[in-house]
């Protein structure tokens, strides 16, 4: 007689406890590639002879719409013992003569992806279950595999983010909620790569074995430029019918509304918001990804190692036709994995990048490329190296609009990219500087053969032009004219909104005689990426310069003039122009964070689980007008439940409004409250703090 076949028991509180995946589901079955899990088949009928029928009996595992033995996408195993990391194997760990506990292993090198699972002997054909099947971290065959536990909790279990913005010298921090273990968020991100294949044409699901080919289509699925994607960019700060970028709290609200709109494009998304949306995909999955933000980043640069920006005779950044320029700040992924493709000096870090790129070939993202890669100039190694070196190693020349419109180069005044790349620490909320890892000690000799090095591709390449690789291009040196007047503009790196912001001018003539000068000082709002918003202030003032002798000038950008045109990221460019008699142009310019009042978030000193307890929201308006229809929307897993919203009300000048936030913590660890403020006057202004909370 055949098996009489009972029920399965996928035994999922078990398995996903072991597989690092309960916090995704305590309903469903989902497992990590390379790690047993077991189940048990009972059977209504003794079995007596059970030797005989196990050699008979096989094991069936498909993914797939149209699962098949050719095709890899549907495979048939024994139950005969656990095999090599590269086989599928099955073991009978214990059997009674009514039931078998059976003991199941994917292959570390298996598709991810959703799996059906059968049991398949003479006269008996039956559906065990359905399994979930991700990238395995833990294992030392995957090559995802990260051998470090506190950086596997981080880069693949927190769901609490920090994202950085600001600039170089007054970096800040956004909180940001990855919700990656979420149920739906799995199911959206297997959608998500349905959707991608079928765009491409891509029928073959053993690719998704590869993490490589994961990050380079949930790269392509992030901007709607490349496939019609999951986000619509906003590039000119103007977001109409949609969530301004910096409104966004959190991925899983962009990952449902896509899912709820039938895959239409959300509005909208920069650069933050696909690197904050596609670590959460990344991570569900079971790569090992991180969210790194790079300061003054040369973007479109199509790998050219020069950018310009062009002032008018004032000292105002104009609005030009060309799409490359310095950004304030960028925001891209890291991703580990070995690189099976490459050779093995280039596993561990990927940079990957979903923000469009004017390219001359190929797609619109950028990467997986090797972060070793960029650091030694090796440009030609795939994917994209070369451009990731031109944003963080390029040169920026400023060019000074004369009377007749043509553009003379002002001297002193070259800006050099990538000079701070940060990211969140492991376990901690402080900020990371990993720019040692993207580039050599500045001035080092290693810097200077990459340098070399990379310079001398790029003559080659322009030698061989008929190469269809692409090209580098070296940077074009200004007109080299004497230098004998140094110009220093210095303000505070950041200012809290409401007060004046201080500048200092020190002027230095180095010349052997009297120069007369004519400075303009100028402050004109931008947007990260680079583009003026406006004009907000500009001081002209004329004066000799004694030989060999320095000159400071303190002046104040009052706060009237700044307050109302700041733009979506608060960002204030300020500028010094020289002109000396002889119609030399000097230069000098600096960027700054106006920073929101700060929105402080208390907790008691104990927090027990299941115990109700208090926080305190606090809020200083530093402003001389009353702040007007100030909500506050307050959210924290673990802590309340979805999201709570409080109306304060208006909140008068230079006082401080607190509130009460009445709380029962349901989860144990660490767990943050995110508080985010809208009011007539201030928009998306968001507090955070983490608080650990102990077992009842």
């Amino acid at each position: 007689t055949g098996l009489s076949f009972k029920k399965c028991n996928l035994r999922i509180t078990m398995n996903n406890n072991n597989h690092h995946t309960q916090e995704i589901s305590t309903e469903r079955l989902v497992v990590r590639r390379g790690q047993p899990f077991t189940i048990t088949v009972s059977f209504s009928a003794p079995l007596h002879s059970y030797l005989k029928q196990l050699k008979r009996t096989f094991l069936i595992a498909q993914t797939g719409q149209n699962p098949s033995k050719p095709d890899g996408t549907q495979i048939e195993f024994p139950i005969s013992g656990l095999g090599d990391q590269r086989q599928w194997s099955a073991a009978l760990e214990e059997q009674d003569p009514c039931f078998w506990t059976i003991t199941v292993k994917a292959p570390a090198n298996a598709p991810i992806g959703q799996y059906a699972l059968f049991l398949h002997a003479p006269k008996c054909h039956r559906h065990l279950g359905n399994f979930t099947l991700l990238f395995n971290p833990w294992c030392q065959d995957d090559e995802v595999f990260l051998g470090n536990e506190a950086q596997r909790q981080e880069y693949i279990l927190n769901q609490e983010g920090v994202i950085y913005w600001g600039t170089e010298n007054a970096v800040l921090a956004q909180p940001w909620d990855f919700s990656q273990l979420e149920e739906d968020i799995l199911d959206i991100c297997f959608i998500l790569l349905d959707v991608a294949e079928h765009h491409q044409g891509d029928k073959d699901h053993t690719r998704r074995k590869s993490p490589v080919y994961i990050c380079r289509t949930v790269a392509a699925m992030m901007n709607c430029n490349e496939l019609r994607g999951i986000l619509t960019e906003c590039e000119t700060g103007q977001c109409c019918n949609g969530t301004p970028p910096s409104k966004w709290l959190g991925s899983s609200p962009i990952l449902r509304q896509w899912i709820a709109s039938r895959c239409k494009p959300v509005r909208y998304g920069q650069c933050w918001v696909f690197a904050a949306v596609m670590c959460t995909v990344l991570r569900c999955l079971g790569i090992p990804t991180r969210v790194v933000t790079g300061f003054t980043w040369a973007h479109n640069t199509d790998t050219s190692l020069s950018v310009d920006e062009y002032y008018d005779e004032d000292g105002t950044l104009l609005t030009q036709a060309q799409s490359a320029r310095v950004w304030s700040f960028h925001v891209w992924n890291e991703c580990w994995m070995a690189r099976a493709d490459l050779l093995p000096e280039y596993s561990g870090w990927q940079a990957l990048d979903a923000t469009c790129q004017e390219k001359s070939e190929g797609p619109s993202f950028c990467g997986p490329a090797p972060v070793q890669a960029i650091k030694d100039g090796d440009t030609d190694i795939d994917y994209d190296v070369c451009y990731f070196f031109a944003a963080i190693n390029a040169k920026c020349q400023v060019w000074i609009q004369e009377a007749d419109d043509a553009f003379k180069p002002a001297l002193g005044s070259t800006k050099y990219t990538g000079n701070n790349i940060s990211t969140k620490g492991v376990g901690s909320e402080r900020c990371e500087d990993i720019t040692h890892s993207y580039k050599y000690p500045e001035g080092s000799l290693q810097e200077k053969e990459v340098l070399d090095k990379v310079y001398r591709k790029t003559k080659k390449l322009h030698t061989t032009s008929s190469s269809s690789e692409t090209q580098f291009s070296s940077i074009p040196t200004a007109l080299e004219e004497p230098v004998n007047v140094f110009i220093q503009l210095q303000s505070e790196s950041s200012q809290l909104l409401g007060q004046d912001v201080p500048l200092s001018i020190e002027v230095f003539n180095y010349s052997g005689g009297e120069k007369a000068t004519h400075l303009v000082l100028g402050a004109q709002s931008l947007q990260y990426n680079g583009v003026p918003v406006t004009q907000l202030w500009k001081e002209k003032f004329d004066f000799i310069l004694k030989s060999n002798e320095a000159s400071t000038l303190k002046v104040f950008v009052p706060c009237s003039q700044y307050g109302k045109e700041l733009g979506e990221n608060h960002l204030l460019r300020l500028t010094a122009t020289l002109r000396d008699k002889d119609s030399y142009v000097y230069f000098a310019q600096e960027e700054i964070s106006i920073c929101d009042p700060p929105l402080t978030v208390e907790f008691p000193e104990n927090m027990v689980q299941y115990q109700p307890s208090t926080a305190e929201i606090s809020l200083l308006n530093p402003l001389t007008e009353a702040l007007e229809k100030c909500v506050i929307v307050v959210a924290g897993r673990g802590l309340v439940y979805r999201q709570r919203q409080y109306r304060l009300g208006s909140v008068q000048p230079k006082s401080t409004e607190k509130l009460q936030i009445p709380l029962t913590p349901t989860q144990t660890g660490p767990r943050r409250l995110t508080a985010h403020l809208t009011c007539l006057q201030l928009q998306d202004l968001k507090g955070y703090k983490t608080t650990n909370v102990a077992a009842a």
